[in-house]
């Protein structure tokens, strides 16, 4: 066995990760974006099959946004579930997701075993989103329509989309509150080293 299947979206991001986990898996970017991010996963999986060393799990860590209150900058996340926040239709009375028209679901559960390896922290929805959320307005849309959601990111769902039936779990340390676009406040450096703590606590066992 391979082992877990461990995905960032950038190379800063799989650095830090490796830094926590000191070798013991090896770590891929795989891409910005669901779509990125679901491709790359995809093609790493199917490789592993073929070469008969399939993969037992996918785990994505990152560094993401967090909504004020409830998961603090620097901090770390955790999804009970990813959910891709802007798949769906608007209408005159609102956003309708996915689920609603009836073309599938924007939901990908944690797997409970996978979770229960990974260290404490902030639990609860991590939304996936094409745009990051830049206004006061979309950030009280989004706390709104999912009053559980600690964080958000652009690559979760994606990810989750692609381990298909592998147990997926999706990790988030948080760089900057969600709100009003304001690039100085975003703490990069303080994100990244939580996310190699994070990547050290991984249990493996």
């Amino acid at each position: 066995m391979t082992g877990l299947l461990v995905v960032t979206a950038v190379e800063a991001e799989a650095e830090a990760v490796r830094a926590g986990l000191d070798g013991r898996l090896t770590v891929t970017a795989v891409g910005v974006g669901p779509a990125a991010a679901a491709a790359g996963t995809a093609r790493l999986l199917a490789l592993a099959e073929v070469g008969g060393r399939p993969y037992t799990g996918v785990i994505f860590l990152g560094i993401g946004g967090g909504f004020a209150g409830r998961v603090e900058v620097g901090g770390t996340a955790i999804a009970t579930r990813s959910v891709a926040a802007d798949l769906g239709a608007e209408s005159p009375d609102g956003f309708l997701p996915i689920d609603e028209l009836g073309f599938g679901t924007a939901v990908a559960e944690a797997d409970p075993g996978l979770l229960a390896t990974l260290p404490d922290a902030v639990t609860g929805t991590i939304l996936t989103v094409s745009t990051v959320t830049g206004t006061a307005a979309s950030t009280e849309a989004l706390a709104t329509r999912f009053p559980d959601a600690v964080a958000e990111g652009m690559e979760g769902y994606g990810v989750a989309c692609a381990a298909a039936g592998h147990p997926f779990a999706e990790v988030r340390a948080i760089s900057n509150v969600i709100g009003p676009r304001d690039r100085s406040a975003w703490r990069i450096p303080a994100a990244l080293a939580a996310l190699t703590r994070a990547a050290k606590a991984v249990g493996l066992a």
